[in-house]
């Protein structure tokens, strides 16, 4: 999902946290008053340098007094970095030597239990975020959307023409035997190969698995069996889902060559829906930002940028039509971050929408799956393949959403943000919408540390053996995970507890605020992000126009800055969000364009593109 500086889902009141959930919280909190107590202890009892024999009962006496004060100290030191040196000094004692004769012994052998393997893959926390607003959906998960047919739809004669058609469209041509998955596939694969030297947005080509699934499509619909939408249709998962016989690398050196046998439940229903899986995409190293082991991924848009955020494969492979959709995933930023820079449609959903076992794990009450794709469109259809209950992902439900291709968009009334490009805004209006004026009003002020701390802690506690072992010493970008989870170290355990609270506070402000069925305004604006993460709320990143790049070339380019916009909606809403962005694409034509991969302008060359470290930090999990 970006990770700025503290500037890129919380309980409710009916979430229930059990005794098991507490003493694991604990457990991964206090470790840092426990070590730093195991140093002071060392520190005073270690031998002098330059020892002198005592000579007398005095000297004894005045030694022993010596290493107890400056034991003291130390653990007068430590308490203070977690605000709580307010102790006198028979209490420290008494702390001391709990921590030594009872803590310690809690801390290992939970750590043994849960925490030998990294990645967050088994042993789920059973504290569970729940995003409902006690919102009640008009129809049960079992009634699937209802897509629009697409009627006399021709197969373009250019495969660039091909490579930038909808999933409906594609699907369209399929179903009537235009095109076979196996051209198709063997289409985006000779795509994937050109142009990934340039994007660097590829981690693993699946083609044996693809040529095997594109040629097991076109074997069903010769016998008159058609699965849906997306049979045939290739695609690409960010590498931190797993796909049995294939790396998943989680981006980070650490586990480059690391193949993880397990199905996730995401590429379990594409499976099941006739997919065509062609690659595995960049992830940023264990989801943060665009950099990862082999390099960093590129804006299609402009190659001087980098895509931002760690869902940069599904990002910049969706923009430069090398798929036609990709699944990514976000804690904090990373699907609306790198889909804002690379100028796509991209959906984050409500949290728990979409199943995640088999994807590694960040923070359980903040990850998200979602779709990467041209248009809202195809989102919807993406998003309903996936959605619903994963039996093995305990914070995953049963999908309330209603059919956002039946939404009557002239019975909502919609708020802009100051923010909000007005396009969007006259579009919608035109269409029928009330659009008003709008402000999200909530006094918690905390909202982007409440996030570092719920994020840090949570995914310290998925990668603990990963930093106890030494392995962060080899990460890509050192101020990036290895410094923030040192700093997670001295977290307390009540603390996090009262940030969580804290977050409590801010989803009952935010629903008391949300007046409107849904609402406009940026989505890359940090604060805006952190809330929405912390609340559930889905957001559509959306197209709106392209803006010129700061000091061109003196030839002139055809390098773009993308404009967007974002469609929030409450949780369990993203049919609103959704049927509102297909109503403004339906009129506009931002989506359809087409980053300029082939001709970037007088005497530029995609071939060699400069190397320019780009600053934006992004980052997110499922």
């Amino acid at each position: 999902m970006p990770k700025n500086k503290c500037p890129v889902q919380p309980p409710t009141p009916s979430t229930r946290v059990s005794g098991a959930t507490h003493t694991f919280n604990c457990s991964v909190a206090i470790i840092a008053l426990t070590i730093v107590a195991f140093w002071c202890h060392a520190l005073v009892s270690a031998p002098p340098i330059l020892a002198l024999p005592h000579t007398t009962m005095g000297s004894k006496n005045q030694s022993h007094h010596s290493e107890t004060s400056s034991k003291l100290s130390c653990l007068r030191h430590t308490l203070g970095l977690l605000d709580a040196n307010f102790f006198n000094d028979k209490q420290v004692e008494e702390i001391d030597k709990a921590a030594e004769e009872f803590n310690v012994p809690i801390i290992v052998a939970d750590r043994k239990l849960v925490a030998s393997e990294n990645g967050g893959l088994r042993y789920p926390s059973p504290l569970i975020f729940n995003a409902d607003w006690e919102y009640q959906p008009l129809h049960s998960e079992s009634k699937k959307f209802e897509y629009p047919s697409i009627s006399k739809i021709q197969r373009p004669e250019s495969e660039e023409d091909i490579a930038f058609m909808s999933v409906l469209e594609l699907g369209a041509l399929i179903k009537t035997k235009q095109i076979t998955s196996q051209e198709l596939t063997q289409i985006f694969l000779r795509r994937l190969r050109k142009y990934n030297p340039v994007l660097e947005a590829v981690i693993t080509f699946t083609e044996e698995l693809a040529h095997k699934q594109a040629k097991e499509a076109d074997e069903l619909l010769s016998q008159g069996v058609y699965l849906g939408p997306l049979h045939g249709i290739p695609y690409g998962l960010k590498d931190i889902i797993a796909v049995p016989g294939y790396k998943t690398t989680w981006g980070s050196t650490s586990f480059k060559n690391q193949v993880i046998d397990m199905e996730a439940w995401v590429y379990k229903r594409f499976k099941s829906a006739g997919a065509v899986l062609v690659a595995k995409l960049v992830s940023g190293s264990l989801a943060y930002d665009d950099i990862w082991f082999g390099g960093r991924t590129r804006n299609p848009w402009n190659i001087e940028e980098f895509s931002t955020g760690s869902s940069a494969g599904p990002a910049a492979s969706t923009s430069a039509g090398l798929v036609p959709f990709a699944i990514g995933s976000e804690t904090a930023g990373s699907i609306t971050y790198p889909s804002a820079r690379c100028g796509i449609t991209a959906l984050r959903p409500t949290f728990g929408t979409v199943g995640r076992t088999g994807v590694m794990s960040i923070s359980e009450s903040l990850d998200k799956l979602g779709p990467f794709c041209r248009s809202a469109a195809d989102c919807a259809v993406v998003l309903d393949i996936i959605r619903g209950r994963d039996p093995h992902d305990h914070s995953s439900k049963v999908s309330s959403l209603d059919d956002p291709f039946h939404v009557d968009i002239t019975k909502l009334t919609v708020g802009y943000l100051d923010d909000a490009e007005m396009e969007v805004v006259h579009v919608l209006e035109s269409k029928g919408v009330k659009m008003i004026p709008f402000k999200l009003n909530y006094t918690v002020d905390s909202a982007q540390g409440i996030l570092n701390v719920t994020m840090d802690v949570d995914m310290l506690a998925h990668f603990d053996e990963w930093q106890r072992s030494g392995q962060d010493n080899e990460y890509e970008a050192q101020e990036q995970w290895p410094t923030e989870l040192r700093r997670a170290r001295l977290i307390p355990a009540v603390d996090y507890m009262q940030a969580q609270r804290a977050r409590g506070r801010l989803i009952k402000e935010i629903k008391e605020s949300l007046t409107v069925d849904a609402f406009i305004g940026n989505a890359t604006d940090w604060e805006k992000v952190c809330v929405g993460n912390l609340v559930g709320f889905p957001v559509l990143v959306v197209p709106t126009g392209f803006a010129n790049i700061s000091k061109p070339p003196p030839g002139g380019t055809k390098r773009r800055t993308t404009v967007t916009t974002g469609i929030y909606a409450p949780p369990n809403r993203d049919h609103i969000a959704l049927a509102l962005a297909m109503a403004y694409q339906s009129v506009t034509n931002h989506h359809k364009q087409r980053p300029p991969m082939n001709d970037l302008g007088p005497n530029e060359k995609i071939s060699d593109p400069p190397t320019v470290i780009y600053p934006a930090r992004v980052f997110g999990s499922p």
